[in-house]
């Protein structure tokens, strides 16, 4: 009680060296501050705005302050307020243009201050910092005048801003941070010791529509060197088994660490110059990232330049096609993907940030049966298939179904091999169904097993990284285990 009491006296003489305060130019403006955070309207607006960023981090970030903010409020108002009860302080010795009208509810904690660091903590999980320093300071702003305008002590606050901070915390055990969640474990390795503070020796390899990224990293890296992405010479470069270090474009030959900027197809192609080059490999999301970079949990142009300057180095599988009788070969990072996949993977894409995923997926497949699409006759490591599609990922992916997208690890020395065959009778009926019954283990038509080679023969065409290749011949799939090495 001793104790409670020096604290509860303290409170008060912390309030009235406020209250005494005088700061000229914010007489009006925190008051305004700390109306506007009423009922958390001001946290919803950053949210409402972060989401119409259209950036996926922004996105993520609004959503996990206003979950912050739901967790936050009922513990304070419900629970805290009412197991304390503590009377609001008298307001009498306050500026009549800063004081505001005393609410009703009990002083301990403060919610608003609670709203306000849970938003913060939420939203520093998430955004870069030039945003989320922003939101940290405005949250301290109307943690301060609620001080400042005669509502609550400064223990309220305190106890307030503690609540918050639990909260947006807790966030991490019901939501996963963005790397958290798509950050995939891969094999540690040496740190790399050609990463130069302003970028000198990297040599960052742009396809087209990726000159604002690289433009942004360049500000921050000075030293490094940009040269276009050929779209097409890089990834028939990439379909050489071996190639002579004279037939190396001469920007990679004098990269000590090797960037992309783009997307799956850029990464696939700048794979195999980083590996003939035999330097790491520093992949830039470009626009929409790609699976690849997701893995890595790299999002965006912010991330690659922290990944380079971190020197952290991993090893991750390579995935390697040798098509037909000519010895053409081809890398993959992500997955192979023969007969309705690459359309149906397409359409997927197109539609999962509207709808979902698995009911883009099934109205995707629909769509395609519906326009007359057929089932081809494959011969799968030797067992013939009437199939729909055939899925090879690198690497064991998340979930049942033929298009997942996670992973787990990027270096396990497998592949993951899906199927789904076609019925005998109401083959395009079955196909949707055994879509569905697939991701729930049942049905008889979905197959999914993991191995390290796989040869299919009897596909026209296929999909590297979403990238349509004809085929003639068999196609050999393999791994090449931890072959690669990524800055992230």
């Amino acid at each position: 009680m001793r104790l409670r009491s020096h604290l509860h006296r303290l409170d008060k003489k912390l309030f009235a060296t406020v209250a005494e305060a005088h700061l000229p130019g914010l007489e009006r403006v925190l008051p305004r501050v700390s109306r506007a955070a009423d009922n958390a309207l001001l946290w919803a607006g950053i949210s409402g705005a972060l989401a119409l960023s259209g950036r996926r981090r922004l996105r993520r970030a609004a959503t996990r302050g206003l979950l912050a903010v739901s967790l936050a409020s009922p513990l304070v108002n419900l629970v805290g307020k009412q197991a304390f009860n503590r009377r609001r302080p008298a307001s009498a010795g306050l500026p009549i243009g800063r004081a505001l009208t005393m609410p009703r509810s009990a002083s301990f904690p403060s919610g608003h201050s609670a709203s306000a660091a849970a938003f913060a903590t939420a939203v520093a999980m998430e955004a870069p910092a030039r945003i989320a320093v922003p939101v940290g300071l405005l949250a301290a702003t109307v943690a301060f005048s609620r001080v400042y305008t005669g509502v609550h002590y400064p223990g309220d606050v305190l106890a307030g801003v503690g609540v918050g901070m639990a909260a947006g915390l807790l966030t991490r055990r019901i939501w996963p941070e963005a790397g958290e969640a798509g950050r995939a474990r891969a094999a540690a390795t040496a740190p790399a010791d050609t990463c130069s503070p302003d970028g000198e020796g990297l040599v960052v390899l742009a396809e087209a529509g990726a000159e604002r990224q690289v433009d942004a990293l360049l500000h921050d890296l000075p030293g490094a060197r940009s040269a276009a992405l050929d779209e097409t010479g890089p990834v028939r470069q990439a379909a050489a088994s071996t190639a002579a270090p004279a037939t190396l474009p001469g920007e990679v030959r004098q990269a000590k660490v090797l960037g992309v900027a783009g997307g799956d197809r850029a990464m696939a192609a700048g794979t195999s110059l980083a590996l003939e080059a035999g330097v790491p490999l520093l992949p830039i999301p470009a626009g929409a990232p790609g699976e690849f970079s997701q893995a890595l949990g790299l999002e965006e142009g912010d991330d690659a330049v922290a990944a380079y300057r971190s020197g952290t180095v991993v090893a991750v599988d390579v995935g390697r096609a040798s098509i037909g009788t000519t010895g053409e070969e081809r890398v993959f990072l992500n997955h192979v993907g023969a007969g309705l996949h690459p359309e149906l993977a397409r359409r997927t894409q197109a539609r999962r940030h509207a709808i979902g995923k698995w009911p883009a997926m099934v109205v995707s497949l629909a769509g395609l049966l519906s326009s007359g699409a057929e089932p081809a006759d494959l011969v799968v490591d030797g067992v013939p298939y009437r199939t729909w599609m055939v899925f090879a990922g690198n690497c064991r992916h998340d979930g049942r179904g033929p298009v997942p997208v996670r992973r787990q690890r990027l270096e396990d020395g497998l592949l993951d091999i899906r199927l789904l065959t076609a019925a005998a009778r109401l083959p395009r009926l079955r196909a949707i169904t055994s879509l569905i019954g697939g991701r729930l283990g049942l049905s008889r038509h979905y197959r999914q097993w993991h191995a390290d080679t796989l040869t299919i023969e009897g596909a026209r065409s296929a999909a590297f990284d979403g990238h349509q290749v004809r085929t003639r011949g068999p196609l050999v799939l393999s791994k090449r285990p931890r072959a690669l090495h990524v800055l992230r």
